[in-house]
């Protein structure tokens, strides 16, 4: 039996430790925050109102995960959404997607891309397959070490090979193109009208502090395909009671197999001899002996706080320092006393169910992208709004609603020089004023009807949950960053450079997300080393 620690208790956090304790090893979690769940809770944020305080709808939670950790059993429920998405436009008019909907409603806008739909999809899906057999998988390890520690990554790439070889020609291109083109670029490819091209190009950007010009993009869109919702791929839904419901299961499957989890616990240093790790050092002094240390925090504050004194690789303390992180993001939630109008849908609907995207143009988000890197953040911003009040009434009182509002384009840092040097904090209420603004003019009335609110910026969402730069994503989803280099090309296999050190956490393949993937995924190589007597 090994004592492991995980720091971090964020939902990849509590994977992990399940697994391992599963095996019988002794695990402790310590978390910084009161709560467990990072940025997967629930919170109330204005008296009687509760709601997800940062991640907030459900999609990419990894089945097998679901399965294993029996989060039904614990207490969570999945419920998919009515509509899957709603973008209304300036004219009055909007575009409705989701099962038997999305065709008829292209078609008001292009008989052209209506048809184009069927081909469209079909490719994403062949695409999604792919990514969906990738997740589970840990990616093959670049090594300088001798040709007995090479062998296995090179049976794990001829694997890969074979895959990629057994799909078709035209198929191989497109997963080629969505690694590395723009959304735009694929989009302008199948279709032709504004309305369609955005509703595919928001799922490019959210999350990211990009245009959907930029290269990479693709990738970020087909991220976000590869969900699924009770046995249902490419659905979208609510978990009730929040994504905190994600986590309290998660939690009490863990305290079922015997973890410890301590909260109020941030961590101050990881100790270590000899190129091993020895024991975590809590900041009220308490040392927690560990054979075994899976951080599921960003990589920057691991390295840069938790191992300043370690004799960590000269290259690799560089390229973590230069890990890119930031996106983009400023999120609130609020309080409403009653539904929202919109313009082009007054009557209330399966709409309020959606994901409500006020985002009319790729070029609208180009500009709000531009804007922001100018200004600090954009003046026509990019609001992904979910009510999910409308599917679970536990949220609010009766009658009442809580509203998400997931916002871009904001810079992560205000520019130099901005404003006297002045800080989000001292710009976060107006910005929030603008968010509600934009919302406003295409629901009549929803300013009037907000009695409370909750607002994070990107600096809120660094202090509050560690998210360096705002990043929900623990670091950018571009090709440099991604799979056998994510996070470092050599350390990409979920092993850090000391033995006995892991990490487990979004910045791992396969990325962000509330997928439990990463801590599933590091797990298996932890208990794969701890049998090998590797550990």
């Amino acid at each position: 039996m090994k004592n492991a620690v995980v720091v971090g208790g964020g939902h990849n956090g509590l994977v992990c430790a399940f697994y391992l304790a599963s095996a019988g090893h002794k695990v402790t979690v310590l978390e910084k925050r009161d709560t467990i769940g990072g940025a997967a809770v629930t919170e109330e944020f204005h008296p009687g109102f509760r709601n997800s305080v940062a991640s907030y709808t459900v999609s990419l939670l990894n089945p097998k995960v679901i399965a294993d950790l029996d989060l039904r059993r614990h207490g969570l429920e999945i419920v998919e959404r009515k509509m899957s998405n709603f973008l209304p436009l300036p004219d009055g008019r909007a575009l409705e997607s989701g099962p038997g909907r999305t065709k008829e409603s292209v078609a008001q806008f292009s008989q052209k891309d209506a048809e184009a739909l069927e081909g469209f999809n079909r490719m994403l899906d062949n695409a999604a397959d792919v990514l969906r057999d990738l997740l589970l998988r840990t990616p093959p390890n670049v090594t300088d070490g001798n040709w007995m520690s090479a062998v296995p990554e090179l049976l794990k790439a001829a694997s890969l090979g074979r895959q990629f070889a057994a799909l078709s020609l035209d198929a191989r291109r497109d997963v080629l193109d969505l690694f590395t083109c723009s959304a735009a670029e694929i989009l302008d490819r199948w279709f032709e009208s504004d309305p369609i091209k955005a509703l595919f190009g928001f799922d490019g950007i959210v999350g990211a502090w990009v245009s959907p010009h930029t290269p990479g993009t693709g990738y970020v869109l087909l991220h976000h395909c590869f969900g699924e919702v009770n046995g249902k791929q490419g659905i979208w839904g609510h978990a009730i009671g929040g994504m905190g419901a994600i986590t309290q299961a998660m939690r009490k499957a863990c305290e079922e197999k015997g973890v410890t989890i301590r909260t109020g616990a941030p961590v101050a240093s990881i100790e270590t001899a000899s190129d091993q790790v020895r024991a975590v050092i809590t900041e009220d002094g308490v040392r927690h002996e560990a054979e075994i240390v899976a951080s599921n925090i960003h990589p920057k504050l691991l390295v840069g706080n938790l191992l300043k004194a370690a004799p960590l690789p000269d290259d690799f303390r560089r390229r973590i320092g230069y890990w890119q992180s930031g996106s983009g993001t400023f999120r609130m939630n609020v309080a409403l006393d009653t539904l929202p109008v919109f313009t082009a849908r007054p009557e209330p609907g399966d709409h309020l169910t959606a994901g409500i995207i006020i985002a009319p143009s790729l070029d609208y988000m180009d500009r709000a992208y531009l804007d922001s890197r100018a200004h600090g953040w954009s003046r026509q911003p990019v609001v992904e709004m979910l009510i999910p009040s409308t599917l679970d009434s536990t949220l609010a009182p009766e009658g009442k609603h809580v509203a998400s509002l997931f916002c871009q384009h904001v810079a992560p840092e205000l520019p130099d020089g901005f404003s006297g040097g002045s800080s989000w904090d001292d710009h976060k209420e107006a910005v929030a004023d603008l968010m509600i603004g934009t919302v406003d003019h295409y629901a009549p009335g929803f300013a009037k009807s907000v009695v409370g609110r909750q607002v994070l910026s990107p600096l809120d969402l660094e202090r509050k949950l560690s998210l360096v730069g705002g990043d929900i994503f623990h670091g950018r989803l571009s090709l440099n960053q991604l799979f056998s280099a994510r996070p470092v090309l050599g350390y990409g296999a979920y092993r850090g450079p000391l033995a006995g050190l892991y990490m487990c956490g979004s910045s791992t393949h396969p990325g962000g997300g509330v997928t439990g993937v990463p801590g599933h995924n590091a797990a298996r190589e932890i208990l794969g080393d701890i049998r090998a007597r590797r550990v």
